[in-house]
């Protein structure tokens, strides 16, 4: 319904002609530009020769640009639009908007459904893939790394949380700026940006660097999800949109299995890598770190052979290159059905009204520096005037409604994430604590330790004369006993402490048995020797496996609800997909007050995410066809930075309840997704609406 009949007088739905009689250069011009005959539509892909040139952009209905020039000499403007009201100005582009709308989504619906968008569909999945494994590269690498960082337990939740804040700042930023400068370009930057800061993160050995390194990564992925879905809604008609966002979801998803069965497979491996003296290690987990930074790389590559959004094109008045790239989608998906002869029948194409204020300095005014200041200042005003627009009256509802749900949903999801692995582990140490063995007023006297001590507790015992040599010591606590004329050589220990004990004569040597690991403890005439040096966790642990094993099946779990929500998508509605995600999740949250094992706790994980990832994705489909295309990706921008601000509030209340109590966590994330799943009730259904 976006084309009319050529014979009626219409500023949005114009063709060409061959030889250029008609002021269509395609550009807009205004509203008093004549109709044109209806003969002189046939010869639109006919070339012109002159001067035995032939200009290419004739065979592609495209006026060649001396025309241009020399028509725009000839024809006065009727109004300088520096003197017209700016009222009036935003009146037209609106106007000229919807407009462009229908007339886009027909002209997407003629260039068909096919190779192309399935070729963008896993450029950009991969994309997709490395936001998801940049979420849990920290998780895994934590074990190991804090070995060689010596990291302290504040150190390991700031590293936690700064890929997240890292992500909310980058979300905002390049958010915004995918709706000035473009997508394609944006999201090059994002991947460039978070490639780099990932791979120098995998070879720097200071906690300070690599927290910083951690922080710029997560910058540049941060940016990559809104564009993702901003840049591929605007290859797709309204038919197939809701449903291939949805599919497109997937690579989230594959991105975590990625991250598992990586660190799975590569981190336990631990003697993988190299050492250069005594200082430099590169151990096995930052050979993980680099194998995850490779989706990122394979999507930065395959992106440069991919065109600029012609939606985003079109906004900003580029007619010409938004032309080519659309009949390049036509003749690309032509081809691929079998029918190369079929013609892109569109030659002019609607294009709204500037009416956007750059200051530009030229290159012969000021330094350098000074011209680049102008043009960051100006574009960062330009972005945060799109912030503000968000806001206004005609989005401020919808914007406010969505901020909410997608809170409570970041906020349930992502604390609920790390609070099972949390629960998990809080299960396997009480079952590890109670097979502790305890050994009262035993006597030992010229024995010689040379093997693992674990779990164990020792009371009121007396050593005399005792070697203790290339042992190692795991949990193991020595309370009110008596150590005398003993010797402690190359020992290592992890959770062990010596309580009221007395020692007497004892040498130590080459130990990390340091001060802080005698509580209360008189020493006698004891002498510490050689105290090694570097961190001081050094056993692996044996249920390290479990991250891995609860993050596979977590992500995993997923695969039946991101099917069912690609096929319904469309059928059902994005705001039923989303609150009745929500709420089944929220039934999901009430059913852990009866998980008191390892094994149904992981049961209820798989199940709760499976629930949850409908409304994920719906979230994602509603987010982008609310907004108009030059808000669209800074109004999904400042949404998902929000997400991640509730990923980093949802990750330090749900750890700081574990061991304590299960109530708290239940109860704020079920009441948290039944209050965003009923308010997403009231937001406005989009399923058959046109990308504005």
């Amino acid at each position: 319904d976006g084309y009319r009949n050529t014979n009626q007088v219409s500023d949005d739905y114009r063709y060409q002609d061959g030889n250029y009689d008609a002021p269509n250069d395609g550009y807009y011009r205004g509203r008093d530009e004549p109709a044109q005959d209806e003969d002189a539509q046939s010869d639109v892909t006919e070339g012109h020769d002159e001067d035995d040139e032939v200009y290419e952009g004739e065979y592609q209905g495209i006026p060649h640009p001396d025309d241009i020039k020399e028509k725009q000499k000839k024809r006065a403007p009727a109004m300088d639009d520096e003197y017209r009201d700016r009222a009036d100005l935003m009146a037209e582009r609106m106007e000229d908007e919807e407009q462009l709308a229908h007339q886009y989504e027909n002209i997407i619906e003629e260039c068909g459904h096919g190779r192309f968008q399935w070729t963008l569909f896993f450029v950009l999945g991969l994309a997709l893939m490395a936001d998801g494994v940049e979420v849990f590269v920290v998780g895994f690498v934590l074990p190991s790394a804090e070995k060689d960082m010596c990291l302290s337990s504040s150190n390991k939740g700031m590293l936690g949380l700064i890929v997240y804040l890292g992500m909310m700042v980058g979300a905002v930023l390049l958010g915004g700026l995918a709706d000035k400068l473009g997508r394609k370009q944006c999201l090059i930057i994002s991947l460039a940006i978070n490639a780099a800061f990932a791979f120098l993160s995998s070879f720097v050995q200071g906690y300070g660097f690599f927290l910083f390194c951690r922080l710029i990564s997560g910058l540049g992925i941060g940016g990559t999800l809104p564009i993702v879905f901003a840049y591929f809604s605007e290859f797709l008609s309204r038919e197939k949109r809701g449903e291939h966002l949805s599919w497109l979801c997937m690579f989230w998803m594959i991105g975590g299995i990625y991250a598992s069965a990586m660190a799975w497979s590569i981190i336990p491996h631990y003697g993988w890598g190299f050492s250069m003296g005594t200082k430099y290690h590169f151990h096995s987990w930052r050979v993980f770190v680099l194998v995850c930074a490779l989706p990122c790389i394979a999507s930065l590559v395959a992106l440069k052979f991919m065109p600029e959004s012609p939606r985003f094109l079109l906004e900003i008045g580029k007619h010409d290159e938004a032309w080519m790239i659309l009949k390049q989608v036509h003749d690309t998906n032509m081809r691929a059905k079998g029918e190369p002869e079929r013609v892109f029948t569109v030659s002019y194409i609607k294009t709204p009204k500037q009416v956007d204020e750059f200051i530009e300095i030229q290159s012969s005014t000021g330094t350098w520096y000074q011209r680049w200041l102008v043009r960051i200042t100006t574009t960062l005003k330009q972005v945060w005037d799109n912030v503000l627009y968000c806001l206004t009256a005609q989005y401020r509802m919808n914007t406010l409604m969505l901020a909410v749900v997608w809170f409570t949903m970041a906020l349930s999801y992502y604390g609920l994430i790390v609070w099972f692995p949390d629960m998990i582990r809080y299960f396997q140490d009480e079952a590890y604590e109670s097979r502790v063995k305890i050994f009262d007023e035993e006597e030992v006297s010229h024995f010689t330790f040379n093997f693992t001590l674990e779990n164990q507790i020792h009371r009121n015992g007396e050593y005399r004369n005792d070697k203790f040599i290339g042992m190692k010591f795991k949990e193991v606590r020595f309370e009110d006993s008596l150590f005398e004329d003993c010797y402690f050589e190359d020992v290592r220990s992890s959770e062990t402490f010596f309580e009221n004990c007395t020692i007497i004569s004892t040498v130590f040597y080459n130990t990390d048995l340091y001060e802080h690991k005698f509580i209360n403890c008189r020493l006698i005439n004891s002498t510490f020797m050689k105290e090694k040096e570097g961190c001081h966790i050094d056993f692996e642990e044996d249920n390290d496996f479990l991250i891995y094993l609860v993050s596979f099946l977590g992500s995993l779990s997923v695969l039946p609800g991101n099917i069912i929500s690609a096929l319904l998508m469309d059928k059902i509605g994005r705001i039923k997909m989303i609150g009745g995600s929500m709420l089944i999740s929220a039934v999901c949250c009430f059913f852990l007050f009866f998980g008191n094992s390892e094994s149904a706790m992981i049961g209820w994980q798989c199940l709760f995410c499976g629930a949850s990832i409908a409304a994920w994705n719906a979230l994602d489909v509603i987010t982008v066809e609310l907004y108009p295309t030059d808000k669209r990706a800074t109004a999904f921008g400042i949404l998902n930075g929000l997400c991640k601000f509730g990923a980093i509030l949802g990750n330090s209340i749900f750890s700081s309840f574990v061991g304590i109590t299960k109530v708290v966590p239940i109860l704020l994330a079920s009441s948290a997704l039944v209050g965003g799943g009923l308010l997403a009730l009231r937001l406005p259904e989009t399923r058959e609406q046109v990308l504005m």
